[in-house]
């Protein structure tokens, strides 16, 4: 697949990390939240892969916008956003919940922050969520503040990220839990941390809000981490496919609803809470779903996906599209990600697909991959 430069524009903001990953060796961005995100460091894609899941990397994702919603009704507003219960959220904890409209169709798939009783912060996917947000607040006459705060995410990302961590924060960074956040000091400033980030090979996410000891912050990390076979990184597209973490935009849209994307876990109907889409979803429910999010092993080994391709069973009847994929190290095919629809989603039904003019043969199977 031919590559292409992006022309940068005031429309495409940088962010207070450009300047490093640029020294660092990126050599490809795309646009995510109107923002540059590397997606290419000197290392070819398979090579970040194998170091991700071995050691350590830095990624710059401060594309993760915040949208701060505060104020007496915020709660209630981001409730009302989301087929997640809330209404038991604690302080001090990260929540995947997924964002609907009144048709129960995926705004987007943030996670949410409780930073206080009355604050929240919803830390987004490629979407324009504050808008939405902003349209009903006005709509519903809430007592609420909406606005992307000054905040700057770098991720901290692969199996020896704890003890990078540790040597520069002190072993209390230890004690953080798997979605929980807390502050942290350094550089005379405080910051928080979560423990998150879109791999599976655990990690954190640091969120910048002082820009001069955020960047000490990260200079420092680099200044330690020869020990730790430390790297610049970004998000893998071999790993995240791998480990079944969706890409809103890519894998999931406006056009599904949570119960097709496999999220049943985060819908919750049996309760009084009010929320757009409960009673579509309870529709979708009583009914059951008419497509659904699945993986499929091609027997193949590349692939370019720009755009949905059609999927194909062996009688020649469209069964569903593939929305992602890539060559996998592990599985030594490609692997994907598909829309597939009724009544053709079960595990292991044979498909047919055209990539590249090339006609593939592969299987569907359950997510997640491993």
């Amino acid at each position: 697949m031919k590559n292409y430069f992006i022309s940068k524009s005031k429309r495409l903001r940088g962010t207070p990390y450009t300047s490093r990953v640029e020294k660092q060796g990126v050599t490809a961005y795309t646009i995510y939240n109107h923002m540059l995100l590397p997606t290419r460091f000197e290392d070819t894609l398979e090579e970040a892969y194998h170091h991700l899941k071995e050691h350590v990397q830095v990624w710059d994702v401060s594309v993760q916008r915040q949208t701060e919603i505060n104020g007496k009704d915020s709660s209630r507003l981001v409730q009302l956003m989301t087929c997640r219960d809330l209404s038991k959220a604690k302080v001090g904890r990260c929540y995947y919940a997924p964002i609907i409209d009144h048709n129960a169709k995926l705004i987007s798939d943030p996670v949410i922050l409780k930073l206080a009783e009355d604050r929240w912060w919803i830390s987004l996917s490629d979407s324009d969520f504050e808008l939405f947000a902003k349209g009903l607040a006005i709509g519903l006459k809430y007592d609420v503040n909406i606005f992307e705060a000054k905040v700057d995410i770098f991720s901290v990302q692969g199996p020896k990220s704890t003890d990078l961590m540790k040597k520069v924060l002190g072993p209390k960074i230890e004690e953080l839990k798997f979605f929980g956040f807390d502050y942290y000091e350094f550089a005379g400033s405080k910051h928080l941390i979560a423990k998150s980030g879109w791999s599976k090979q655990s990690g954190f996410e640091v969120y910048m809000e002082h820009e001069k000891a955020g960047l000490a912050f990260y200079d420092k990390l680099f200044e330690v981490g020869d020990e730790f076979n430390l790297k610049p990184g970004c998000p893998n597209l071999i790993e995240r496919i791998e480990s079944s973490l969706l890409s809103y935009g890519n894998d999931i849209d406006i056009g599904d609803n949570p119960l097709e994307c496999g999220f049943d876990k985060y819908v919750n109907l049996d309760n009084d809470l009010e929320f757009l889409g409960k009673d579509e979803l309870k529709k979708v429910k009583s009914e059951g779903i008419k497509k659904k999010l699945m993986g499929v092993k091609i027997d193949t080994n590349e692939i370019a996906v720009t755009s949905s391709i059609n999927i194909y069973d062996n009688s020649n009847n469209l069964i569903g599209e593939l929305r992602s994929g890539s060559f996998n190290p592990m599985f030594k095919q490609v692997i994907g990600i598909a829309m597939i629809n009724k009544p053709y989603f079960n595990a292991s039904q044979e498909i047919k697909i055209n990539l590249d003019g090339k006609n593939c043969t592969g299987k569907l199977c359950d997510l997640p991959f491993i």
